[in-house]
């Protein structure tokens, strides 16, 4: 019986299973990149908003706090977007015939508020607590990035799922003491900036992160003296807050044992332990992110 396939046929056969698995290999490839870049994470992207605010104008060059607009960063789940009166605090006196500010004084004049179109739009079954980030340890810049330098606001990072486990797989590279949770220039400590941490007395009552003190200047050099607080100090004139702990009559200052931290790493793992930060491990609910 003649042969109904050629000799060719077989590598014919094992061409197109590679070739095959060559294009399958391909699309995958082609997929993972389209989903990581900025036309479906909107990373870098500055949308159109009813008023071009400028948070380096703001911020950078007039010196406002974030927390003057978006009042409830430290206490909510949601930062706040600022009313209107908040702008007219300043535009009732300055700038009040500038075209540009136009739609806040109509919404002023209105009630009606303005529709910004939100930037850091993360999905409706992800849940993130900003109270909870903050006041943990994690800066505004490690998340919006630079904010004080965004003439128009813009979505610095990915935003997905891969991004936030980095931070939690290992969170102290992005911790940092409380006082400097606003500073967007925050680099960490290094050789040639140090910085000094004391665990100033945890209470019930008392954020876990507001427990550590940390300074920049060497406390033996300026001779820093911070009294640890506790359930029974009491408080002097002049003499800030003081231990009672000897006796009837006896006011003994507290003062605080200062580590020194030249690496963000060595600083990072301090607060982790202090700052009482959940290790992954101990994330076993989905519903911690998710609702």
């Amino acid at each position: 019986m003649a042969q109904i396939f050629d000799r060719s046929s077989n590598a014919l056969a094992r061409m197109s299973l590679v070739l095959t698995g060559l294009i399958v290999i391909a699309l995958g490839v082609t997929l993972d990149g389209l989903q990581r870049s900025p036309w479906v994470t909107r990373q870098g992207q500055r949308p159109d908003q009813p008023v071009p605010f400028s948070h380096k104008h703001h911020v950078q060059g007039l010196g406002l706090q974030c927390q003057y607009c978006h009042v409830t960063v430290e206490k909510s789940s949601y930062a706040g977007i600022p009313p209107t009166k908040t702008c007219m605090n300043c535009h009732a006196q300055i700038w009040t015939n500038a075209s540009l500010l136009e739609p806040v004084r109509h919404s002023w004049a209105t009630g009606e508020s303005l529709v910004w179109t939100k930037v850091h739009d993360l999905p409706d079954y992800v849940y993130f607590n900003h109270s909870v980030h903050v006041n943990k340890g994690i800066g505004c810049s490690s998340c919006h990035g630079r904010v004080d330098l965004m003439p128009l606001m813009y979505q610095q990072n990915t935003l997905q799922m891969e991004w936030c486990l980095n931070c939690h797989r290992n969170p102290a590279k992005n911790l940092r003491p409380v006082s400097q949770i606003y500073n967007m220039a925050w680099e960490g400590p290094s050789s040639q900036k140090p910085v000094w941490c004391a665990v100033n007395g945890e209470q019930a009552d008392k954020p876990t992160a507001q427990s550590v003190d940390c300074v920049t200047r060497d406390p033996a050099k300026n001779g820093t003296q911070v009294a640890s607080l506790s359930l029974d100090a009491v408080r002097l004139p002049g003499m800030g807050a003081v231990s009672a702990q000897a006796g009837a009559g006896a006011v003994i200052p507290a003062q605080l044992s200062y580590t020194k931290f030249t690496s963000q790493e060595d600083l990072g793992r301090f607060l982790v332990d202090h700052y009482k930060i959940r290790k992954p491990n101990e994330l076993s609910s989905c519903e911690v992110c998710h609702r």
